[in-house]
């Protein structure tokens, strides 16, 4: 290519033969055999990291977008005049910038017309956002449907709050509504008016159950403060939509990751403020001439009172300035239960324990906590493994992700470690409920599958010592209370311990634009760590770091299913050794403390296709954290009586 030409990448209106020579006075073929001196080749290209949006629906632009690509066309060897005239016919909303197209004979280099999101904001606001245009639309329908059927005509501050109350009690309607018509043309006036004309709630029923009368104060508590960050979190949404879409690496992660993040930081230490809204809520409004849209309403007017825009932009800041992120992505599930382990059956008959705040969260859906709590992906698990919403008692479960229950359906949180590990001790300290147990996601990589290996004994006695609740007994000696309470162990199938699991994902709904069928990716697989005790104070990030280092160099598989140990006497044995140093642990040796770290070490190295993804000082940061956990418990070890 001389310096008097230059390939150019083109993506919209310039792909019609027509347009392009009536602005650059030449033509282009795909095929060498019609090349003259009027006519440029052409061939397919794909422009990596971008996206092609039309807010306007006129004009298309390419915006940066890291995990995208555009479909066009290479033009070879534009003549220097021909790019003057389609300068001028693109106008000043582009910029002309050199970029790496791939092409069937390998990448190579082309002038392309692209924007940025600062002009896309000025000149669009909202609709320049591909992923919002659909969205906006239907939550405007949404709202108008709202309007017409909540105090229909009235323009006060009170019919305002009632309909942004109904509306948080349809949330997950409307969440569903966006999921299930994601990329999807239209939906019917009647299909919209049918999902979303549905009865109140109400919770009059129960203050006729003299079982349920102790409960209700506590759970309009909840209720209250639920919704407080529940209006929180969308203001931050609302007034700070660019900023959180650039801290968003993937659209495959759950986007209100980060929002939720500010918000639960923003209510947790305002904690006063949100606990005098509480009470004075409980005070003037007694339950028994009150029912549930009135105590979602009064939480959406003080919502307005506790939200500082410039406490959420500080916030945001101080976020964007602290991430971590990496290629794995990561999910998590937070336990929380007043009674610990007692929280299901078996244990809760055999240790006849009561809990006096919830009864075991036994009313949360006549509460509509499960809808009010979406974005925390709330649930309670009563380890059934039904879905149904009938009254029963067991851990309070929150997923962020977590989108349908029933469908399996979730994205994960984020890639980014240390957002992971805010988000586990914002979550843990918003609600007042003894927090228990943490499981720690990971998605494991194709090459991966199938490959797995069991982990060794070493290895997972490290695990225990990291995130296995190592504490005193009753007798001031050191034990692992996971194991020790049982509370890593069934006995379902065989006895088992549930250690680390591999289970499927779901995370789309749609069909994939180009192919039409739902792409690769759709299905995934992860490697759920269930080992590891929830502390309100702990820094897990150590150990999020830890066990995605471990599982990029290592591949754990399972550990430990009733199969594996009926089938492997080995495996028995090390299982039995196992409790034992769970109930009366011994040092880790030196060699397995350097050989466990010198491991992790490795995955993080190679994240990213045989490079690291973190800085090196922050690996190193890591890897010296974990070195210092595990000789600390060897010195606390020495130093028993």
């Amino acid at each position: 290519m001389n310096s008097r030409k230059a390939n150019l990448f083109i993506y919209g209106s310039l792909r019609d033969r027509r347009i392009f020579q009536s602005v650059s006075g030449l033509s282009f073929a795909k095929k060498a055999s019609k090349i003259d001196g009027g006519t440029l080749f052409a061939e397919p290209a794909l422009l990596p990291r971008y996206r092609k949006v039309s807010p306007d629906n006129v004009y298309f632009y390419a915006i940066a977008a890291r995990s995208s690509r555009i479909e066009g066309l290479v033009i070879h060897d534009v003549p220097a005049p021909a790019m003057a005239e389609i300068d001028r016919y693109e106008g000043k909303r582009y910029e002309r910038d050199t970029v790496q197209v791939n092409t069937a004979n390998g990448p190579i280099g082309a002038e392309a017309y692209l924007v940025t999101h600062d002009s896309m904001e000025k000149h669009f606001g909202d609709r320049f956002h591909v992923n919002l245009i659909h969205e906006l639309w239907l939550r405007k329908r949404i709202e108008r449907f709202i309007k017409r059927h909540t105090r229909p005509g009235e323009r006060t501050v009170d019919a305002e709050s009632e309909r942004r109350a109904h509306r948080e009690l349809l949330a997950t309607t409307e969440r569903d509504l966006v999921m299930s018509h994601y990329h999807s043309d239209a939906v019917s006036d009647y299909y919209l008016e049918h999902e979303l004309d549905r009865p109140r709630p109400s919770i009059r029923h129960l203050y006729d159950e003299p079982e349920a009368r102790p409960f209700i104060k506590n759970y309009l508590a909840l209720v209250v403060k639920q919704v407080l960050l529940n209006q929180l979190e969308e203001q931050v949404q609302s007034q700070y939509r660019f900023e959180l879409d650039r801290m968003r690496t993937s659209d495959r992660y759950f986007k209100r990751s980060v929002s939720l993040l500010a918000a639960l930081q923003m209510i947790n230490a305002n904690r006063m403020a949100a606990n005098l809204i509480v009470d004075e809520c409980l005070r003037t409004m007694p339950y028994d001439q009150n029912d549930l849209i009135d105590y979602v309403k009064y939480s959406v007017r003080a919502s307005i009172s506790m939200f500082d825009a410039r406490v959420a932009r500080a916030k945001l800041t101080q976020i964007r300035s602290n991430l971590q992120p990496g290629l794995v992505p990561l999910g998590i599930e937070i336990e929380l239960s007043n009674l610990g382990p007692a929280a299901v059956e078996p244990q809760r008959s055999i240790r006849k324990v009561f809990d006096p705040v919830y009864d075991g969260f036994k009313y949360f859906h006549d509460f509509r906590l499960d809808v009010l709590s979406w974005k925390l992906g709330g649930y309670i698990d009563d380890h059934s493994g039904s879905t149904n919403q009938a009254r029963r008692s067991g851990f309070l479960e929150l997923a962020p992700g977590r989108l349908n229950i029933a469908g399996e359906l979730s994205r994960p949180a984020t890639a980014d470690p240390w957002l992971l590990n805010q988000l586990i001790r914002e979550i843990a300290n918003f609600y007042n409920v003894r927090a228990h147990s943490l499981h720690l996601s990971f998605q494991l990589r194709r090459r991966q599958l199938g490959r797995q290996k069991i982990l060794q004994l070493p290895f997972v006695k490290c695990l225990l010592v990291l995130g296995g609740g190592p504490e005193r007994n009753r007798t001031g000696r050191l034990w692992v209370s996971r194991m020790g309470y049982d509370e890593i162990k069934q006995y379902e199938y065989g006895e088992e311990l549930v250690f680390a699991r591999t289970s499927k994902r779901r995370w789309y709904l749609g069909e994939d634009e180009i192919a039409n069928k739902p792409p690769a990716q759709a299905t995934t697989y992860v490697q759920q760590y269930k080992f590891i005790r929830l502390e309100k104070r702990t820094d897990y990030e150590p150990l999020i770091v830890c066990l995605k280092g471990l599982q990029l160099a290592y591949n754990p598989a399972d550990y430990l299913t009733a199969e594996q140990l009926r089938g492997n006497r080995v495996l028995q044995r090390q299982y039995e050794q196992l409790k034992k140093w769970a109930a009366e642990p011994t040092e880790i040796s030196r060699q397995t403390i350097n050989r466990f770290v010198r491991t992790v070490r490795y995955g993080l190295m190679n994240e990213g296709h045989h490079r690291p993804v973190h800085r090196l000082h922050y690996i190193d940061w890591i890897l010296s954290a974990i070195e210092a956990q595990l000789r600390t418990f060897n010195e606390q070890l020495r130093h028993m009586p």
